[in-house]
């Protein structure tokens, strides 16, 4: 009896064999991949809601900003890690967001609607501004590859900050946008920390962008990104929509850019055209790669390195005795410095990134727990 390839493939196939017709499901055995992940989610959030109950305001409103940028990191490194397209355009996808969602509350606050319901709306009408957007941007990448890509993401990268510049009447030019604040809801009483609240509030859209980013890559569609990626003929003569999938990979992104956006203007309750330099793009790029390519743990890795790093020129001017040209001057570079220079300390050290380098470690540990000699019995009397 002759046995079909389809029997004999093993459950571990790649990515573009589970795709072809007739592959196995491929069924985790550790159960539901849903509920897995949400228990992580539901166990990560509860350990940062108990720590930010023990911080200062100042801490509070970085562990928000970290939470914003995990929002980018995650949908950047699905972009870029699993589906193998470059972008330099986030910083101004993630003011696209934000620039809606200033809008947004700005309509509603004229026309006095208030209520808890407004900034989620807010934050909806951003990623869904910025989806589309990125839905126009993925159909001319679609057709782009390599500096021809990254030149298109570039463009937009330094197109929507001129647009704001330029129809100050909507944008208000370089002074930008406010909007009413975020306050915490009376229930919480009222000495409440209101960065704590806005915290909160970023560490929700966190974990509610990486849950169904973990999702989505375990998913059939994560393993056609996964496919496209190895090898674009090799996916097309498996039916797989080559075009269609990198389209869609650039949507996923965008509106994971405009949801950081989003929180992150609603951390100052302002948007400017300064927030979202060029350089923005290129911090986000280098984040993902130094926290490791196509992780959702390394763009975690990705979001704190970003925060801890832009903070590190105000840090060095604040205690050390500067001029103010030279302080101005540390302000604009030294990060970008820095940043490069972690970037090639890990690629030497761990070239699959921070997450990588941790997975080599734990592999490393296991091994060597396995090779331990067993302890010999003493001999029975």
């Amino acid at each position: 009896m002759t046995t079909t390839p389809t029997e004999t493939a093993p459950a571990t196939a790649s990515p573009l064999r589970r795709l072809l017709p007739g592959a196995p499901a491929g069924r985790d055995p550790r159960g539901s991949t849903l509920l897995r992940h949400l228990a992580v989610a539901v166990f990560a959030g509860t350990l940062v809601v108990l720590v930010t109950n023990q911080l200062a305001p100042y801490q509070n409103l970085q562990v928000a900003r970290v939470c914003a940028f995990l929002c980018v990191t995650a949908g950047h490194t699905v972009l870029v890690g699993l589906n193998g397209q470059l972008s330099l355009g986030h910083g101004a996808l993630m003011a696209t967001g934000a620039y809606t969602v200033a809008l947004t509350q700005q309509a509603l606050d004229e026309r006095a609607v208030r209520g808890w319901w407004t900034l989620p709306a807010s934050l909806l009408a951003g990623v869904a501004v910025t989806a589309l957007g990125g839905l126009v941007v993925g159909l001319a990448a679609a057709r782009l590859r390599g500096p021809y890509l990254a030149g298109v993401t570039l463009a937009v990268a330094t197109l929507v900050p001129a647009v704001t510049t330029i129809f100050t009447g909507v944008f208000n030019g370089e002074q930008g946008l406010s909007f009413p604040a975020q306050t915490p809801p009376a229930a919480l009483g009222a000495y409440f920390q209101p960065e704590r609240w806005l915290a909160w509030i970023a560490l929700a859209a966190a974990l509610l962008t990486m849950l169904l980013l973990a999702n989505l890559v375990r998913s059939r569609f994560g393993r056609s990104l996964r496919a496209v990626r190895d090898d674009e003929v090799a996916a097309r003569l498996a039916g797989i929509p080559v075009a269609r999938t990198q389209v869609l990979a650039f949507v996923v992104s965008a509106a994971c850019a405009g949801l950081g956006g989003g929180v992150y203007a609603m951390l100052t309750a302002t948007v400017a055209p300064g927030k979202f330099p060029l350089d923005l793009s290129l911090f986000l790029l280098m984040a993902i790669v130094i926290g490791g390519l196509g992780s959702l743990a390394g763009a975690v890795w990705g979001a704190v390195l970003l925060v801890a790093l832009q903070d590190l020129p105000g840090l060095l001017t604040e205690h050390l005795s500067l001029s103010a040209g030279l302080a101005q001057r540390l302000e604009g570079n030294l990060a970008l410095a820095v940043f490069g220079l972690v970037l090639i300390v890990v690629m030497l050290a761990a070239p699959g990134g921070l997450q990588g380098g941790v997975r080599a470690l734990t592999a490393r540990l296991r091994g060597a727990v396995r090779r331990r000699p067993a302890t010999p019995r003493p001999p029975d009397r």
